[in-house]
């Protein structure tokens, strides 16, 4: 397996970018990485962390880790599409094209987000049948399983059809990631009752029920994290929203209850915070996937630290071997009552 790392994406690039790199590689047999961007910076702080490995492990991981340079950065405040533009030589864009060449099998970035969205729309184009990538995130709930959000951040601009295809892919990635035979899906709305919201999810909801999905109608809020449906979808922007809210939200418990229990050094105590840690640090998700384009592109949060990366590494080789993208084909051909993803593009 072999995973394009946009060694310049994030805040804390490219340090944390390589010692993520570094734990991936250590946890995964046969994984192999690419870090793409500025050669001289690189190859620094790589040769810092491999000076304090026993010499057995830095040749493994040596062998393991290659290097291509790439002389620009596309920073967090930069337009996407004029960057990109501008900067053909991106470590953003050649980290992309090595997945176009099939020099890598997916791509991990935790950079400007909508530059690796247009960087891998550009390259490797949508899924035939798909208007619009959406970008799916796993958020906790009560069940046993998480639930998919989608989108949070791809598309802001979005037409009845694009949130319909939103649905169709969240649809075919719970099937095939979290093993859900016929997943629930809501459409996120201010109310349950159908005549609310806004004309776009007016006009979503009637559209959904044109598709053989297992559609439950719209859902609020609240709902996502009682686990009503396993599938969320929303344009982009309210999508974004919500997960900059449940990030915040889970941080200030995380600390409330941290400082509520200071001192209480009893098992259940303990055991209580760790299971509280591990359901709300996005960190042990690793990033989000970019579903509609045709390969596995995960992006993940611009403050990732090292753990968070590496876990995105591994995310991005799960779903490779997942055959996420292929099955989000195959599920354009089974939730269109015509059974024709043309169909679908209207």
């Amino acid at each position: 397996m072999h995973i394009a790392m946009d060694a310049m994406g994030g805040d804390s690039a490219p340090v944390e970018v390589v010692a993520g790199a570094i734990q991936a590689v250590r946890k995964t047999e046969d994984l192999h990485i690419t870090l793409v961007g500025d050669e001289d910076q690189v190859r620094s702080t790589l040769v810092d962390f491999l000076s304090n490995l026993a010499p057995e492990d830095r040749d493994l991981l040596e062998s393991r880790l290659n290097i291509l340079h790439a002389p620009h950065v596309i920073g967090m405040d930069e337009s996407p599409v004029e960057s990109l533009r501008r900067s053909p030589d991106s470590s953003i864009a050649r980290a992309v094209s090595l997945v176009r060449t099939g020099d890598a099998h997916a791509v991990v970035t935790a950079g400007n987000t909508g530059a690796a969205v247009a960087a891998t729309h550009q390259a490797l184009g949508r899924i035939k049948g798909i208007r619009r990538p959406g970008i799916a995130v796993l958020l906790p709930t009560r069940s046993d399983h998480p639930a998919v959000v989608i989108d949070v951040g791809a598309t802001v601009k979005c037409q009845p059809i694009h949130l319909c295809h939103f649905g169709i892919m969240g649809n075919a990635f719970a099937r095939t990631v979290l093993n859900i035979d016929t997943p629930r899906v809501g459409l996120l709305n201010i109310g349950e009752e159908d005549e609310k919201g806004n004309e776009l999810v007016r006009r979503t909801h009637e559209l959904f029920k044109e598709y053989n999905l297992n559609f439950l109608g719209n859902i609020e809020g609240q709902d996502i994290f009682q686990g009503k449906c396993d599938v969320v979808v929303c344009e982009g922007f309210v999508g974004n929203v919500v997960l900059k809210v449940t990030e915040g939200m889970a941080e200030f418990v995380t600390h409330f209850v941290a400082k509520t229990m200071a001192g209480d050094d009893s098992p259940t105590g303990q055991r209580l915070m760790e299971q509280l840690q591990g359901k709300t640090d996005f960190s042990s998700y690793g990033g989000a996937i970019l579903l509609g384009v045709n390969g596995i592109c995960i992006i993940g949060h611009g403050r990732s630290g090292r753990n968070a990366l590496a876990n995105a590494i591994i995310l991005a080789a799960k779903y490779t071997e997942a055959r996420v993208t292929d099955r989000i084909i195959e599920g354009l051909k089974s939730t269109s009552t015509r059974n024709s993803p043309e169909a679908l593009s209207r």
